[in-house]
C-alpha cells in the first residue's frame, strides 16, 4: 500500500505506523478479541501498517480508525467491493452486528462509529460483568435519625434547625452504586430510546438487570456529571481492565458529539478485529453441526499431544464421526499461500486423532476448484515414492463474490455460495449432500 494512497489520512497513518497492537489498545483502541496470551492469530506485537521502503504492509487486521475527522477502514484483502462487503457479513454473522456500516473513507465519520460501539455495548457488558458488578468505596451522605458515621456539623445546622431529630452525617461505604456503574446505566437508558436499543440490549439482559438494581440513585440529569467523573477517575486496576474498556466505551458512547468523539481531536478511537478470528468463527456458524470447535482465544476444548497432559493444542476444527474422523483447519489466506508449516500442522493433528483427511477452508476470490493432496511413500534414496491411498488433504474454498450492487445484494450471493461450499464439504466427508443444516 503506497504512503500517496492514505494522503488523505495522513495524520492518523502517523499515528498509528508501525505501532504494535499492544500499543494501540493503551491508546483506547478496541481490539476484538482481547490480546490474549498464547494465541498464534493474533498477538500484542502485530502492527496495523508497518513501514516498508515507501510503503506500508498490513496484516490480518481489519476495522475502523478515527483521529479527528479523518477516518480509515481496513479492508479485507478478500473483498472486491470500495465498500468491503466480505468485512460486514462476517461481523453480521460472527457478531450480530446488523449491517450499519457505511464504509466510506471520509464521510460522515462519527455517526458510523458511534453505531459501531452502540452495538458492541452488550459483549462489552456481558464481558465485564463476569468478574461481578463493580464496587468500590464511595462517600455516602445521610440526613436521619440513626447516624452510622461521621458527624458533618455544618450540614446538619444547615439542614436540621430547629432540631427535629435528624443528624447530617456522612460514611464511607463499599458499594455497587458508583460512578462506573452510573455510567453504566446512564448508557443502558440511552441506548433505550434509540429504534433499536430493545434488541441491542436484549443480548445482555441479565446483565442489564443487574446494573440497574445496583443503581437506586440513577437521576437522569446527573449525566454530565457521572460523565466528567469518569472522565477524571478511569479504572486503573489491572484485574477489571474489562471494566476499563466499557468505561471507555460508555463515554464513547454517550459523547456522540461531531468535534469531541473519542474524547478529543488528538485522541483516536476505533476498532480493529482480527480477520483469521473472524473467518474462523465465520466458518463454524456454517460447520458446527459436524465439527467440534476449540477456541484457543477463549482457552476451551483444548487438547494434548503426548500422554502427561504435554503438547498444548486447539485444532481448529475436530470431526464428531469417530468412525470417519476428519481435523479441518480455517485459513485467512489465499491457497496459493498455504504451505508447508500448514501441511506439517494439520499431518500432526491428523496422527493425533487418527484421521486420514484432513482439510483447509479458505477464501477463495478467484474461483479455483478444491485442490486435493495425497501423502507420499517411501523416499527418494530408495527411488520408491509415490502417493498414499488412504490419506490425502484437502484445500476447501468458500467463494468470495467479487462484487455486488449492494450490500443485500452481496449477501444473497455469499448465502448461494455458501450452499456450494457446504454440498462440496459433504462429499469429500462422505455425508448425504442433500442435507445441508444452515
Amino acid at each position: 500500500m503506497s504512503r500517496e494512497a492514505l494522503w488523505p489520512v495522513s495524520g492518523l497513518v502517523e499515528k498509528i505506523a508501525d505501532k504494535t497492537l499492544k500499543e494501540l489498545e493503551k491508546e483506547g483502541i478496541f481490539v476484538f478479541p482481547e490480546l490474549v496470551k498464547n494465541t498464534a492469530d493474533l498477538t500484542g506485537e502485530q502492527f496495523v501498517l508497518k513501514s516498508y521502503n515507501r510503503s506500508f504492509r498490513s496484516s490480518n487486521v481489519m476495522g475502523f480508525l478515527g483521529y479527528g475527522e479523518e477516518q480509515l477502514i481496513i479492508a479485507s484483502r478478500f473483498s472486491s467491493s470500495q465498500n468491503d462487503y466480505f468485512l460486514r457479513y462476517l461481523l453480521e454473522k460472527v457478531l450480530f452486528l446488523p449491517n450499519v456500516m457505511d464504509m466510506k473513507t471520509q464521510a460522515t465519520p462519527n455517526h458510523n462509529f458511534w453505531e459501531l460501539f452502540v452495538f458492541l455495548f452488550p459483549t462489552y457488558l456481558k464481558r465485564a460483568a463476569r468478574k461481578g458488578l463493580f464496587k468500590v468505596y464511595t462517600t455516602q451522605i445521610y440526613n436521619d435519625s440513626n447516624p452510622k458515621g461521621t458527624l458533618d456539623m455544618a450540614r446538619h445546622l444547615k439542614q436540621n434547625t430547629p432540631f427535629v431529630g435528624k443528624i447530617a452525617y456522612w460514611q464511607r461505604e463499599h458499594t455497587y452504586d458508583n460512578a462506573l456503574t452510573q455510567l453504566i446505566r446512564h448508557t443502558i437508558e440511552f441506548i433505550k430510546k434509540q429504534p433499536y436499543g430493545d434488541g441491542i440490549l436484549s443480548k445482555a439482559k441479565a446483565e442489564v438487570m443487574l446494573v440497574i438494581e445496583a443503581t437506586q440513585n440513577y437521576v437522569p440529569n446527573d449525566k454530565r456529571k457521572v460523565i466528567a467523573e469518569n472522565k477524571i477517575h478511569t479504572v486503573r486496576h489491572a484485574y477489571f481492565h474489562e471494566y476499563r474498556a466499557l468505561q471507555y466505551l460508555c463515554l464513547l458512547i454517550l459523547q456522540n458529539q461531531k468535534h469531541d468523539f473519542g474524547m478529543g481531536m488528538n485522541r483516536m478511537y476505533g476498532v480493529l478485529f482480527d480477520g483469521a478470528w473472524l473467518w474462523e468463527e465465520y466458518v463454524n456458524t456454517l460447520v458446527k453441526d459436524f465439527f467440534y470447535h476449540p477456541m484457543n482465544k477463549g482457552g476451551q476444548g483444548a487438547q494434548r499431544l503426548f500422554a502427561g497432559n504435554i503438547g498444548l493444542i486447539y485444532p481448529d476444527f475436530i470431526g464428531r464421526n469417530k468412525d470417519n474422523r476428519i481435523i479441518a483447519d480455517a485459513k485467512y489466506k489465499p491457497m496459493e499461500n498455504i504451505g508447508n508449516s500448514d501441511y506439517f500442522q494439520v499431518i500432526a493433528y491428523m496422527m493425533r486423532f487418527d484421521a486420514k483427511t484432513g482439510l483447509f477452508f479458505y477464501p477463495e476470490k478467484n474461483g479455483k476448484d478444491a485442490v486435493q493432496l495425497r501423502l507420499n511413500q517411501g523416499t527418494t534414496f530408495e527411488k520408491n515414492v509415490m502417493p498414499r491411498e488412504d490419506i490425502h488433504l484437502i484445500k476447501h474454498g468458500l467463494e468470495i463474490p467479487a462484487c455486488g450492487d449492494n450490500y443485500k445484494d452481496f449477501a444473497v450471493q455469499m448465502e448461494q455460495a455458501e450452499q456450494v461450499f457446504l454440498k462440496e464439504l459433504y462429499l469429500f466427508c462422505g455425508t448425504n449432500p442433500t442435507v445441508i443444516p444452515i
